[in-house]
């Protein structure tokens, strides 16, 4: 089926793109003194830095909270600051390094309310 063969090919060029980004956001992020995400242990003091993918306003327990994911092309980490609405340079795209504990909540690696420096 030529249907079949298209998705395929659109499908191989999304992975191989994606593979590609990651080994960039990998080669950005590298730097001495910071943990890669993927590696980094839970409920240890981290250091680590990455890109911002996403950031949303979710309430947390009626609380408002910024929440952001962030990844460094090892893994991926959900920051969350919570009590804020906005911040501003916390917006997708922005490289940031964070610093505090790493959590898991319903299976998904959190950070709440990280010590955080923008970067160039």
């Amino acid at each position: 089926m030529p249907g079949k063969s298209r998705l395929r090919r659109t499908i191989s060029r999304w992975a191989n793109a994606t593979e590609q980004h990651d080994r960039d956001l990998r080669r950005t992020h590298r730097d001495k003194g910071y943990q890669q995400i993927g590696a980094a242990p839970d409920r240890e003091q981290v250091r680590l830095r990455g890109t911002l993918k996403t950031v949303t306003l979710r309430p947390r327990g009626g609380v408002p909270a910024l929440e952001a994911e962030l990844t460094d092309g090892t893994g991926k980490l959900i920051v969350v600051w919570l009590g804020r609405r906005q911040i501003t340079g916390i917006v997708p795209g922005r490289s940031i390094a964070v610093q505090g504990r790493i959590g898991v909540h319903d299976g998904d690696r959190i950070l709440y309310n990280p010590r955080y420096e923008l970067l160039s």
